[in-house]
């Protein structure tokens, strides 16, 4: 990460990673979120650009990202992106695991951030839940449900498999000698 001074945006020292993002297909104004973000880190600098490169394709130019203040490494005010500057707004106030993006056409984007120690499988039921259409649970509820969806898948998969239902055995070899 480089900087020239307080006031100049930040640059990220690599190009940009590919984001594990979901989002609603269509913009709806009837959930809470429009979709979910897992980044591989807490550092702003590294994250946020490939994010902001993939909403600027399906939702248009994002120019401000509000975000809140816990959880990340540093917390710059302006980050170089594709040439231009993004304004970063931090916030105590709001959950660690909400992004919003406004972008220039005045559209909104609100995000669950799913924090990246979080496991693949919770991590991915929690993003999936998130960009489901008509989706009315808050960002914080949303990890602990993919949680209990993923521990109630699992202990459902044990029973079957404690059963013997969940999978054929393997075929034993067998001398056959004649009678």
């Amino acid at each position: 990460m480089r900087t020239s001074a307080p006031h100049l945006p930040v640059l990220a020292d690599s190009p940009p990673s590919a984001p594990r993002l979901l989002l609603q297909s269509v913009a709806s104004r009837d959930t809470l979120l429009d979709g979910g973000w897992w980044p591989r880190s807490n550092d702003p600098v590294a994250e946020l650009p490939g994010l902001i490169l993939a909403l600027d394709r399906y939702r248009g130019t994002v120019h401000h990202i509000m975000l809140g203040a816990t959880g990340w490494r540093t917390r710059p005010g302006l980050l170089e992106v594709a040439g231009r500057a993004i304004r970063l707004a931090w916030f105590t106030t709001m959950p660690s695991d909400l992004l919003t993006a406004v972008g220039t056409n005045g559209g909104r984007i609100d995000l669950l951030v799913v924090p990246p120690g979080v496991s693949m499988p919770t991590a991915w039921a929690a993003i999936g839940l998130a960009a489901q259409r008509g989706n009315n649970v808050y960002a914080s509820d949303l990890i602990t449900a993919a949680g209990r969806l993923i521990e109630a898948s699992d202990i459902a998969q044990e029973r079957v498999r404690k059963s013997g239902g969940g999978r054929l055995a393997p075929a034993e070899p067998r001398l056959i000698t004649p009678r």
